[in-house]
């Protein structure tokens, strides 16, 4: 037996297949298992043999004599593995074994069909071909109704039994278009470079999967590796040097500041005692709730579990009124602050406190910098920074955490270029306080938006009233922004796009209170642990209080620092096109009323739909609703200028037909 290495645990020409005993196939499994330290179990061998003669019932016959079987073929994103990989001449079809009778078909169809998104999307040699997924089962079925989508791409879940998987094969083959020729060779080749969700990456940082080694194959996020490395190397040194150090990492939305951010804390030695901080308590509940179950299904009890994450994942105002308050010193070596841009002014820390027993005497970034400075060691704080995220009030941005390191000569200050540079004042350090500078502490790729590198840069000229450069930025690429009119089409078109188990949810502004006239009036409570958890982790149709239902909208108070797959933006009466581009307002009693554009408030309700507009790793569907001629709250005319707007900045009009599955076109049988 002739095996190949690859990515895939065991991979075979089909001759070679035909030829070895299923047992021995089994076996040389069970020892790429074991080379991986992964737990085995005897049953599992038994599955291996079984689905290895199904294969060689199948595949024997001369047509599939020049294909390629890739047994066990690992999806990093997914820490999961796909059974089968079939590499044929004009398709990938990817193979799921159910020998059980546990778990339901369609649960089956929605697995098969996110390992082959997961090929589609991020194995290079998969994108100019048809990617197959079949569920294959013990129990006989009936056969399916072939469709595709349009080639190349993924198609829907096909199932078939093991005795007739051959006559599925033949089925699904003789539907494939002619195409380009399938060059197994060229495809193992091909690199695999997966970027997980954040929830994703934060399971894997946890597991000590290096997340950043992951990223790193993939060309565009080499800044994210680089940056996350640049860090730790601050962090060695630091606490060799006993040091006190500030690193800032700067980024665009989407650009993986978390995921840096999560790898530092995790990734530090035991006993650095890395910590993550933030001011998001959706970002804690889901972070907390994903890795407290992920642990729970490596075999530990839940409620350790969740006690354990409560000390790694910390919210920030915790953190900083316990020190604030005592002299204690804290257990961590390092913190890592997220969204440190968004720390509490001085005057609005003491002016915000000044009613509680123990109040705030200084900024949050001053009152970080002396508990932290409390190590007689070392002690190092790593603040992660964007741009255009701040949506509350008395925000004080990179200026406060200067004004505190200047009245701290303590601590070694380290940063990119551009913090220094920056034009807003509020967004700048002075060049006086920094010991060194380094360009790869600032992320300029984004990395959450899979389709396009542009749709942040999109986003930014839509907000900034520059259609003009947006058009061109659309004309130049397509970007992954869709609008519609029509409330049940955005449904619809989010439930024919999040395929296998991508999450789609809607999403809208805080501000825009007559969206309940249009039937959205339930929004997803931020500071309820229990709900944002589910609304994020749990699935559709099983829980009817996940994001998938696209019953409960999170607003940006929920969602930022998250992601979805796919997102359905309600646009709300807040923020409207005016005489001189957008005009901000708020719903005060039976109606709108302006905001100043010189208001701090009046940027923080543009920022959040910037927060709103990047929420995806793939579509967003914009939904403007068409308004009321009766109800002077929901104007059909600024609702008509808005999509007007849109429109002409390039976000393409929905087409639920261009979503919607191809009927087959017949072809020769290839076996």
């Amino acid at each position: 037996m002739n095996a190949v290495l690859t990515d895939a645990w065991l991979c075979l020409s089909v001759p070679d297949l035909l030829r070895a005993e299923p047992h021995r196939v089994a076996a040389d499994l069970a020892a790429a298992q074991q080379r991986r330290n992964l737990a085995g179990q005897a049953r599992q061998l038994v599955a291996w043999e079984r689905s290895v003669s199904a294969l060689q019932h199948a595949l024997a016959v001369p047509e599939a004599a020049g294909w390629t079987v890739l047994l066990e073929y690992p999806l990093q994103r997914l820490g999961k593995r796909a059974d089968v990989v079939l590499l044929s001449g004009l398709a990938i079809l990817v193979l799921e074994f159910k020998t059980g009778s546990t778990g339901s078909r369609a649960a089956a169809a929605r697995q098969a069909e996110d390992y082959a998104l997961d090929l589609w999307d991020f194995h290079a040699g998969s994108r100019g071909h048809p990617v197959i997924p079949v569920v294959v089962s013990a129990a006989p079925l009936s056969p399916d109704t072939l469709r595709q989508l349009p080639i190349p791409g993924v198609w829907d879940a096909h199932h078939a039994s093991i005795e007739g998987l051959a006559d599925t094969l033949r089925s699904i083959l003789a539907t494939v278009p002619r195409g380009p020729t399938l060059d197994a060779a060229w495809w193992l080749r091909q690199p695999y470079q997966p970027v997980p969700t954040i929830v994703e990456a934060a399971r894997m940082a946890f597991a000590k999967q290096a997340v950043p080694d992951i990223n790193a194959t993939r060309a565009d996020v080499q800044g994210l590796r680089q940056a996350t490395a640049a860090v730790l190397r601050h962090v060695a040194h630091a606490r060799r040097a006993l040091e006190r150090r500030i690193v800032f990492v700067t980024g665009i939305p989407g650009a993986g500041k978390t995921r840096c951010g999560l790898a530092i804390a995790f990734e530090a030695e035991a006993e650095t005692r890395g910590v993550f901080l933030t001011g998001n308590p959706s970002l804690i509940h889901v972070f907390r709730e994903a890795l407290a179950r992920d642990a729970a299904r490596r075999g530990a009890q839940l409620r350790a579990a969740r006690q354990q994450m409560e000390q790694r994942i910390q919210p920030l105002p915790a953190f900083r009124d316990h020190y604030a308050a005592s002299a204690e010193v804290p257990d961590e070596h390092v913190v890592v602050i997220d969204e440190a841009q968004r720390s509490w002014s001085r005057a609005h820390a003491i002016r915000k406190t000044a009613d509680r027993p123990r109040p705030l005497t200084d900024s949050e970034p001053g009152h970080i910098l002396d508990a932290m400075g409390r190590h007689l060691d070392w002690a190092v704080v790593v603040c992660l920074v964007g741009g255009g995220q701040e949506i509350h009030d008395g925000e004080g941005g990179l200026a406060e955490w200067g004004a505190a390191l200047a009245a701290r000569p303590g601590w070694r200050a380290f940063a990119p270029p551009r913090v220094v540079a920056a034009v807003d004042p509020r967004q700048r350090l002075p060049a006086s306080i920094l010991v060194g500078q380094d360009g790869a502490l600032h992320l300029g790729v984004p990395v959450r938006q899979i389709k396009s590198n542009h749709a942040a840069d999109w986003v930014d000229a839509v907000l900034a009233d520059q259609p003009a450069v947006a058009a061109q930025l659309a004309a130049d690429a397509p970007l992954p922004y869709l609008l519609t009119r029509d409330l049940p089409t955005m449904r619809s078109a989010l439930r024919l796009l999040a395929r296998g188990h991508r999450r789609a949810g809607l999403i809208g502004s805080a501000g825009a209170r007559r969206l309940r006239g249009d039937g959205l009036g339930v929004e997803l409570p931020h500071m309820d642990r229990n709900a944002v958890a589910r609304w994020f982790l749990d699935r559709w149709p099983d829980d009817v209080r996940a994001s998938d239902a696209l019953e409960v909208l999170a607003t940006e108070f929920s969602c930022q620092g998250l992601e979805l797959d796919y997102a359905g933006l309600a646009w709300g009466g807040d923020l409207v096109r005016g005489g001189r581009g957008w005009q901000v307002r708020f719903f005060h009693g039976t109606d709108w009323k302006r905001r100043r554009p010189e208001a701090e408030a009046w940027s923080n309700q543009v920022n959040t739909y910037r927060v709103l507009l990047t929420r995806a790793r793939y579509e967003t569907v914009i939904w403007v609703p068409r308004g009321d001629e009766e109800d002077r709250t929901r104007d059909p005319r600024e609702f008509g200028a808005i999509a007007d707007f849109l429109l002409a900045c390039g976000a393409r009009p929905l087409d639920l037909a261009a979503l919607a599955p191809a009927p087959p076109a017949a072809a020769p049988a290839l076996l």
